[in-house]
């Protein structure tokens, strides 16, 4: 691999070491990676929800691994910060699989990735954690041969699975979480943990950075998790939630008022648009939305 790729993905590691925590609202396309990069963001995650509804797909692997290196593929060649993919519980049957995908990826050029335990297809409960430690190293493996610190970000859906609660739902996050981490993985991700008392304990007892997130309403703020010592903070598919929704507000309102107020008060130029894909266009394109 070449030595700006193992450049971008120590940047990338970097960002999680910052006085402010890494907030990433996570891209679908090249147009919303490049939106998401125009406004400042110094790297781009992928949200696998998004990509699959953008492809007509429902969530959870559904989507073919062409259609999903394709998108990638279009996302590298279109923003020049680092980038992190969703590979959610890692496609194929087995962790050899799981490393081909990987691969592939690195040779797009991504640096990071985030993968998780879930629930087994079979009994819907949540996966045995080997599975993930098994993938997590094999995947470690296969960046280190290929000489990028590839990041790895691995989640655990301790609280978004039925089956556990209180304490107990705690220790087992935190046996997961160090189980992950010992297998290689530089970060974890805990989507659905949301008390503060609990963001708290685990943020101290982790080696590496922990991730929370926060596409839902309400969601505390970013200075909120840095308090409590959160390090990178996930948009995951409330950024295309929202876009849809908004456009189901442009779409009723033409359609049974006749009126088009919403979309014309905010929506880009032409200009902007095209100027996305423009060689100097995140500093044109951020300009021209602050002076707008």
């Amino acid at each position: 691999m070449s030595h700006e790729q193992s450049a971008r993905a120590q940047a990338f590691h970097q960002l999680h070491a910052g006085i402010e925590p890494l907030v990433l609202p996570n891209a679908w396309d090249a147009a919303s990676a490049r939106v998401i990069e125009s406004a400042g963001a110094p790297a781009i995650a992928t949200s696998s929800a998004a990509m699959a509804w953008t492809l007509g797909y429902p969530d959870g692997e559904q989507m073919t691994l062409d259609d999903l290196l394709t998108s990638c593929r279009r996302i590298t060649d279109a923003v020049s910060v680092p980038l992190t993919v969703d590979i959610e519980r890692g496609y194929g049957s087995d962790a050899e699989d799981t490393a081909g995908l990987v691969g592939a990826l690195l040779q797009l050029g991504v640096v990071g990735i985030n993968i998780e335990d879930g629930k087994d297809p079979v009994t819907g409960r949540l996966a045995d954690a080997s599975v993930l430690a098994q993938r997590i190293a094999c995947i470690r493996a296969v960046a280190d041969h290929r000489g990028v610190p590839l990041f790895i970000n691995a989640r655990t859906d301790t609280y978004l699975t039925a089956g556990l609660a209180g304490e107990a739902r705690f220790e087992e996050t935190r046996k997961r979480a160090m189980a992950y981490v010992e297998a290689g993985a530089n970060g974890i991700f805990v989507p659905g943990l949301a008390d503060a008392d609990e963001i708290r304990r685990l943020a101290a007892l982790l080696p590496v950075p922990l991730n929370i997130y926060v596409g839902y309403p309400g969601a505390p703020d970013a200075a909120t998790l840095r308090d409590l010592g959160v390090r990178r903070i996930s948009l995951g598919c409330g950024t295309m939630q929202a876009v849809l929704a908004h456009l189901a507000r442009i779409a009723n309102e033409a359609l049974n008022e006749g009126r088009f107020d919403t979309m014309g008060d905010h929506m880009l130029s032409v200009g902007e648009a095209n100027g996305l894909f423009a060689p100097s266009s995140p500093r044109v394109f951020r300009e021209a939305r602050r002076s707008a």
